[in-house]
């Protein structure tokens, strides 16, 4: 969705497409996803998609049935978990183990893909670090064997998870 994020915020679009995100229709359950990854790439988008709870919905939808919306799920996550506050309400909501779950489980690489990059900002927090010691193994593999993005972002996953500071 191409639009002009000040507009789509002043219009509440983030809790327009949070309620959305519960819909039955996977496409629409998707396109919210994505939407609302959209508006919050800027701070405030950020900000507001935590202020309005939109972040337990999008951890629920880490077990959505279609890869699609997983992979959009985990996408917006991503962008909210850019700032402190969403690293730890994701945490809180349970992110880091739904983000195991799918890296361990789903083989769709638009979703490993989302959720590595996703995997990558949870780790910047001392807390989120913790928890995904464990998955270093199946990153470095990916390091090793994936095609060369997620190679790219597996390296990168693993670096910022074995950081210490």
């Amino acid at each position: 969705m191409k639009v002009d994020t000040d507009q789509a915020l002043a219009a509440q679009a983030i809790e327009v497409f949070t309620s959305l995100l519960g819909h039955g229709t996977w496409e629409i359950r998707g396109k919210a996803a994505r939407d609302i990854m959209d508006i919050s790439f800027p701070l405030e988008g950020k900000k507001r998609a935590v202020k309005v709870k939109c972040l337990p919905v999008l951890v629920k939808l880490l077990a959505d049935s279609m890869f699609h919306v997983r992979a959009q799920a985990a996408g917006a996550l991503m962008s909210i978990a850019i700032t402190t506050e969403g690293k730890q309400e994701s945490i809180r909501e349970g992110a880091v183990e739904a983000l195991i779950t799918l890296l361990k489980s789903d083989e769709a690489t638009d979703v490993r893909l989302n959720v590595i990059k996703a995997i990558t900002m949870l780790a910047e927090h001392p807390t989120g670090r913790d928890k995904l010691k464990e998955v270093v193994p199946i990153l470095q593999d990916i390091a090793n064997t994936g095609g060369p993005m997620m190679q790219k972002v597996a390296k990168t996953a693993v670096k910022v998870i074995t950081w210490r500071p």
